[in-house]
């Protein structure tokens, strides 16, 4: 089996028609673990060929509304989609706090829906089969999540004012790859980091930011990373492979096109791919490097 990493959406907070909100597939064998779950998730999970009742687990980075406002849709149409009740039950696995309470809370205003639906669909249950594991932030990097040989470790990050942001450390038998979520260059980054054979990083273009967009605008700098800081710390890790994503400014907009200019000034030797929508890199023991597509 190889590990697949596929990027199912690129976007922050801002709309973008063509662009989805934050997230990454990944896929093992009959394994299907979806990380944060952006506007237009699901659209971009289904076209990658995944369909909704083989997803295994979601796992949330933070509660910020553009890496959760695709959950509900996912975990309402994979109840709706399953006519004849026998989809598999998923796990959404989430920090405690205001990430796990959202988690809780997110399907409270769907109560009169549900309860309709399965009085007019033959008496179907009205509980959507998921299971929400949530876990305390831990100091360093600990396992939160495990199926066969595939495990998975969340990590803290630095996203302040948020609480309880985290970051995830997925190792299958093929390697290891590392979804930062949003956050700014720090040492627990690189904790969750060491020995990875790809990082998924969030990135800004701070110094573009300043200078070009509205200074009602300026703060998201204080706690987004930096894409020439990425280039340091990932090159001082020896990091071979770097995706980088949630990328302000996009990639179709003014700007866009210096992700990788300022990552390789930090000094990064790597290989970069500045991701679209649906980019996907291959990870096998006989590729180590793994292989975009």
């Amino acid at each position: 089996m190889t590990t697949e990493v596929i990027i199912t959406g690129t976007g922050m907070p801002l709309v973008q028609a063509e662009i989805a909100g934050p997230g990454v597939l990944i896929r093992y064998g009959d394994l299907n673990l979806q990380f944060d779950a952006g506007r237009n998730t699901l659209a971009r999970m289904t076209a990658t060929g995944t369909h909704i009742k083989d997803l295994s687990a979601i796992f949330l980075t933070h509660y910020h509304s553009d890496h959760v406002v695709g959950l509900q849709d996912i975990v309402l149409s994979h109840w709706v989609h399953d006519f004849e009740d026998n989809y598999g039950r998923f796990d959404v696995v989430a920090p405690n706090g205001a990430t796990e309470r959202f988690c809780q809370r997110m399907l409270d205003a769907w109560g009169d829906d549900l309860a309709v639906r399965s009085a007019h669909g033959d008496e179907r249950q009205p509980h959507p089969k998921f299971d929400i594991v949530g876990f305390d932030v831990p100091d360093t990097p600990t396992e939160v999540w495990s199926r066969g040989d595939v495990r998975v470790l969340a990590g803290q990050v630095r996203h302040e004012p948020v609480e309880g942001a985290v970051g995830y450390r997925v190792e299958t038998p093929d390697g290891v790859v590392v979804i930062t979520g949003d956050t700014v260059v720090c040492k627990e980054v690189a904790e969750l980091s060491q020995g990875a054979d790809v990082v998924v990083y969030e990135a800004m273009r701070s110094e573009f930011v300043l200078n070009n967009f509205p200074p009602a605008m300026h703060y998201i700098t204080e706690y987004h990373a930096d894409a020439r800081g990425i280039g340091e710390q990932m090159q001082s890790l020896e990091i071979p492979m770097l995706m980088l994503t949630h990328l302000i400014p996009p990639v179709n907009q003014e700007g866009g096109d210096g992700f990788e200019t300022d990552v390789r000034a930090g000094g990064y030797t790597g290989k970069v791919i500045v991701c679209n929508d649906l980019d996907k890199i291959t990870l096998d023991r006989t590729n180590s490097e793994g292989e975009p597509s």
